[in-house]
Parts: structure tokens; C-alpha cells; sequence
């Protein structure tokens, strides 16, 4: 018994079943995500226990966000050996591999040792898990993005990544509230003594939790049907990646890049840059990021809805255009009053949400046999050269000029709207149609 995608498959609503699997695969990548990121804020306070205290301040940060970058560097390899196996296995089990093999790096981290107990085997340790962290959320986001766009109606693709996205990103709004809660009932000193404990510990809880609710998931009816037709790729799915697909690779890295630029400058290393570029308050820096999260969450969905709705290179557009304004006023404008940067780093937050288009693209430039691969493969390449090098490169240069952040993310905005004029975006046709047909030809 084979699947059969119909026209009323294709163009049908999203069903019950539909709003199930969304939901558990946000969540779960919510809770995975979070794991990942929870590192970046309370990096300075990492940096002062797994170092010694002689070394200066510069240094000591490189080497913190050296680690931090370590975790990216390590996401391509853990991404193809997941992937491989979710295009041969499936995705369902590679998608719930992913999760448990972040959740156990997490909880070590939390009962790590420090640098005064251990000495120089805290760093080495330290690092050790960053990296297993970087391979399990190199197969866990690609997975994701795989998982949903192949349970959801074709004509649905983009609210499905889109909430994906929104799910992943709340991770981060997780992890920032959970730092404001932090900062709000214990001193510094209680935080460097032992508090900072308390998220890692919680995220191996949250990771264990999230494995738990994958259970409830089933496999893609994409999937069964290649597996039903024995239509699954032959040898290495990397292979025909490289030999047939490398204008969809060049596309999804280079928006890889521009996903990496807005993620990782705007919302995750823009805390700590206002705090020392311009002595913001910890608590409100805090605050502003929770508020531009929040925003960059609710932008996901609406993004991932106007791509269905306008087509991805309209909704690339605009997006990156509000990006690229939005980004330049708020860091433009600071120092600022704390209302006027509440403001405009919520606006920017919100217009981050544009990057739900680029897994909308990358999932619809590859075939289902190889799709998992190829999409893991860029992505996680990608971001392990530009998401791993920038919070490394961007120490340095903002000590030549503050204003570097705004800078990067104006450049890459500009190639992000530049991109909506590649030949792999487009709307008309349907990544499910193109299923079917491979799959029709494969019977």
C-alpha cells in the first residue's frame, strides 16, 4: 500500500493532524534550540570560571566566543551523518536522535567543573561538549525544516517552516527570559558562584522532555512513499548533491549566510555589545532582547504566511528591506533612552522573522530522495563558516569601530534582497507536486 499525493492532498487545509505535528516539532525545537543558545548568555560569566583570571579581558573573550564558534564548526559533520540516515532510515528517527544527543552535552555542562577546581581540563571539557552540541543541532534544524514542510499541504509550506522557525526562535526568547529571571533574583556573585548552573540543568531536563514528545510524531507521507517504492537514493545521498544540485546549494548557502547574520549579530551577541559598547544595563539589555525575540517570533509566522500567500521573492523583498532599515536606525541610533531602544530593537527583532523564507527556498530546492542531505549540507556548512566566524570576527573589528554590527547586517540584508532574484526562488511549483512526480516516475 503506497501514499498517493491528490490534487486535493496538495491544496487541501492544514487538518488536525497537521496543527499536531507543527505544534510537538516547535516545541521539541524550541526546547533543542534553547540547549544551543543558552551558552551565548551567560558567556562573559563562563569566560571569567573556565579561565584563568591573569588573562586579559580581550583574550578571555575571544577564547569564551572561541568555543561558542566551536559548536558551529562542529554542525556540518553531525548534520550529514544525520542526514544521510534520515534519507535512507527516515526522518522521524534521525529527527528524534537529534534532540537526545543535545540534551546530554547540556546537562554535563551544567555539572561541569570550573577552571578553579580542574584547571586547564575545564576548557578542553568545555569545548568537547560545545562540539557535540554542534553536531546534534546540525541534523536537528535541517530535520525539522524537512519534517514539517513534508507532512504540510503543499500550498501550506511556508506558515509550516515558518512556525518551525517561530518555534526554534522562541528557544532563544527561553533562554532570555530564563537570563532576565537570573539577573532579577540573584546578585552577580550568586550567578558566578552557582546560578549560571541552573539553565544548562534545566535544558538537559527540557531536551529529555522534547525526545519524549517526538513519540507522538509520525513519519512523512513523502517518505513512506519513496520507501514504499524503493525510490530512496542509492549510495551516498551527498553525492548527487555535488554532482547535480550545486546552483541549490550555492543559493541556500549564501542565504544561510544572511539567516546567520541576523540571528547570531542581532539577537544573540547584541546583549553583550550593548552592555560594553555603550554600558547598557545588564537588566535592560535583557529586557530589550526578550522584546525583539518575542517580535522576532511572532515575525516568523508572518513571513512564513505572506510566502504562501505573495510568493517567496515578494515576501524576500520586503523583508530584507525592513531588515536592512530597522537593523541601521536601531544600532544607528544608540546610546538611546530606554524607550527609544526598546522600540527599535523590537522593530528589528521583527523583521528577523524575514529569514522563515530561507528554509521556505532550501526545502523546495532539492528533490525528496536527497532533500534532507542536500538541505543539511548547505545549511550547516554555511553556518558553520559564517554563524561560527562571526561573533570572532565582529569581537575584533568593533573594537576598530562600534558601529561594525550594523555594517555586517546592512551588507547581508542587501544580498539577502539580492537573492530574491535567483532563478531557486520561486512559487510555481509546489514542492509537494514535485514529490509526487518523482515519486510517479519511481513506481
Amino acid at each position: 500500500m503506497t501514499t498517493t499525493f491528490t490534487d486535493a492532498e496538495l491544496h487541501r487545509p492544514l487538518n488536525r493532524s497537521d496543527y499536531k505535528t507543527m505544534a510537538l516539532s516547535a516545541l521539541g525545537g524550541a526546547l533543542e534550540f534553547y540547549d544551543f543558545v543558552i551558552y551565548v548568555y551567560f558567556a562573559n560569566v563562563i569566560g571569567q570560571l573556565f579561565f584563568p583570571h591573569n588573562m586579559p579581558d580581550w583574550l578571555i573573550q575571544l577564547q569564551t566566543y572561541g568555543i561558542f564558534a566551536a559548536g558551529y564548526l562542529a554542525r556540518p559533520l553531525g548534520g550529514i551523518i544525520i542526514a544521510h540516515f534520515g534519507d535512507k532510515l527516515g526522518r522521524k528517527r534521525m529527527f528524534t536522535l537529534s534532540i537526545f544527543l543535545m540534551a546530554v552535552p547540556t546537562l554535563a555542562i551544567g555539572l561541569l567543573p570550573t577552571y578553579a577546581t580542574i584547571g586547564v581540563a575545564a576548557p578542553l571539557l568545555l569545548l568537547l561538549l560545545r562540539i557535540l552540541q554542534g553536531a546534534a543541532i546540525g541534523g536537528e534544524v535541517p530535520g525539522a525544516w524537512v519534517f514539517v514542510s513534508e507532512h504540510a499541504p503543499a500550498r501550506k509550506t511556508g506558515l509550516a517552516v515558518g512556525t518551525l522557525t517561530a518555534g526554534l526562535t522562541f528557544g532563544i526568547l527561553l533562554g532570555s527570559l530564563i537570563k532576565l529571571y537570573l539577573n532579577t533574583h540573584y546578585t552577580p556573585a550568586e550567578i558566578a558562584a552557582q546560578a549560571w548552573r541552573y539553565p544548562f540543568l534545566l535544558g538537559g531536563i527540557f531536551g529529555f522532555f522534547a525526545v519524549y514528545l517526538r513519540r507522538f510524531l509520525d513519519e512523512t507521507p513523502i517518505f513512506k512513499e519513496l520507501h514504499a517504492r524503493k525510490a530512496l537514493a542509492d549510495g551516498l545521498p551527498l553525492k548527487p548533491i555535488l554532482e547535480r544540485h550545486l546552483p541549490a546549494v550555492g543559493v541556500s548557502m549564501l542565504l544561510t549566510w544572511v539567516l546567520s547574520a541576523a540571528i547570531v549579530v542581532v539577537i544573540l551577541m547584541t546583549p553583550n555589545y550593548i552592555q560594553k559598547v555603550f554600558h547598557v544595563t545588564d537588566a535592560m539589555a535583557s529586557e530589550a532582547n526578550a522584546l525583539a525575540t518575542l517580535a522576532l517570533t511572532i515575525g516568523c509566522v508572518v513571513f512564513g504566511w505572506a510566502t504562501d500567500r505573495f510568493g517567496a521573492r515578494i515576501t524576500m523583498l520586503v523583508g530584507f528591506t525592513g531588515l536592512l532599515l530597522t537593523s541601521w536606525l536601531f544600532y544607528g541610533s544608540l546610546p538611546a533612552a530606554d524607550d527609544v531602544l526598546l522600540r527599535n530593537y523590537t522593530l528589528a527583532g521583527f523583521f528577523v522573522g524575514a529569514i522563515a523564507t530561507v528554509p521556505y527556498v532550501a526545502v523546495r530546492a532539492f528533490p525528496a530522495t536527497v532533500r534532507f542531505t542536500g538541505l543539511s549540507f548547505s545549511y550547516n556548512v554555511a553556518y558553520a563558516i559564517f554563524g561560527g566566524m562571526t561573533p570572532v570576527v565582529l569581537a575584533a573589528w568593533i573594537n576598530k569601530n562600534p558601529q561594525a554590527p550594523a555594517i555586517y547586517v546592512a551588507a547581508l540584508a542587501v544580498l539577502g534582497f539580492l537573492l530574491a532574484f535567483s532563478p531557486q526562488v520561486t512559487s510555481t511549483l509546489p514542492s509537494a507536486e514535485a514529490d509526487r512526480k518523482l515519486a510517479s516516475k519511481a513506481a
